[in-house]
Formats: C-alpha cells, sequence, structure tokens
C-alpha cells in the first residue's frame, strides 16, 4: 500500500489526513493520481483539468520535490517514498 498525505481543503474532502492506496513496488505520478482519483472521485474537480492533467497550482510532491519541476506525471514514485498533495494554501 503507499500512502498519500493530504493537506488543507483536500484533507477534508476525503475526512483524513492520509489514505492507502493499492499501489506495490514502482510507479509513476501519474499512476498514483490515476489510483487516487477512482478511489476518491470527490478530488477530481481539485486536482485535474478535463483531460486529467495536474493543475498548475497543485503541488505534488515526491520526498519534498514537486513533480511540476521533475518529471511531472513520469516521475517515478518507489517503495518508501513520501506522497504529499497541497491544493493552493492562502493566508496572512
Amino acid at each position: 500500500m503507499l500512502k498519500v498525505n493530504l493537506f488543507a481543503m483536500l484533507r477534508a474532502a476525503v475526512g483524513r489526513k492520509t489514505v492507502e492506496l493499492p499501489i506495490e513496488g514502482e510507479t509513476t505520478a501519474g499512476e498514483v493520481l490515476r489510483v487516487l482519483l477512482e478511489h476518491y472521485p470527490v478530488l477530481r474537480p481539485q486536482l485535474v483539468d478535463e483531460n486529467g492533467n495536474l493543475y498548475g497550482h497543485i503541488h505534488f510532491f515526491v520526498n519534498g520535490r514537486d513533480v511540476h519541476y521533475t518529471n511531472g506525471h513520469d516521475t517515478l514514485i518507489r517503495p518508501g517514498d513520501t506522497i504529499d498533495i497541497f491544493p493552493p494554501v492562502g493566508g496572512g
């Protein structure tokens, strides 16, 4: 099982801060996103556009690195990696 940490409104939408996805072994960020949305469809409008692409303002981190600045949906995820997904956060 792969653990994914959710923050702010994403956490509120699913009712918990960490979800476990039935993914074993190496995978990609795109596959994690696909399985996440399959299990939690309420997140779809908050995370991806009509083509299934992660919105630019969503921060999908693998071990602290945003996939927007690595290989995007092709970013490799290995067992034990830390996955964090943040919506835009405002405040002041």
